[in-house]
């Protein structure tokens, strides 16, 4: 019964991905855009941890771990571009 629930799930989260991917391409904005590409992180996050479930193995967790890190760091990246206009700032004070 687990297994059908799972299953259905990773089904469930490839239909919202290709939602996603439809809103990164065709977003009426950039901060749109952003936002999907996100989603598109966090459901990479639930999809491997369901198939770590799956496989009954926590080899897994370090991917896990990984992805969330790479997906908050990109949208804070994205976040300050679309403020600012630049990702990292100098400070180019002449004395």
């Amino acid at each position: 019964m687990l297994e059908t629930v799972l299953f259905a799930s990773l089904a469930a989260i490839a239909l919202s991905m290709i939602g996603l991917i439809f809103r990164v391409i065709k977003g009426p904005s950039t901060p749109d855009r952003v936002i999907a590409l996100d989603g598109i992180g966090i459901n990479l996050i639930a999809i491997v941890a369901i198939l770590s479930i799956l496989l009954r193995t926590s080899a897994f967790l370090e991917v896990i771990l990984l992805l969330g890190i790479l997906a908050y760091i990109g949208t804070v990246a994205f976040a300050k571009f679309l403020e600012k206009g630049v990702i990292i700032e100098r400070d180019r004070n002449n004395h």
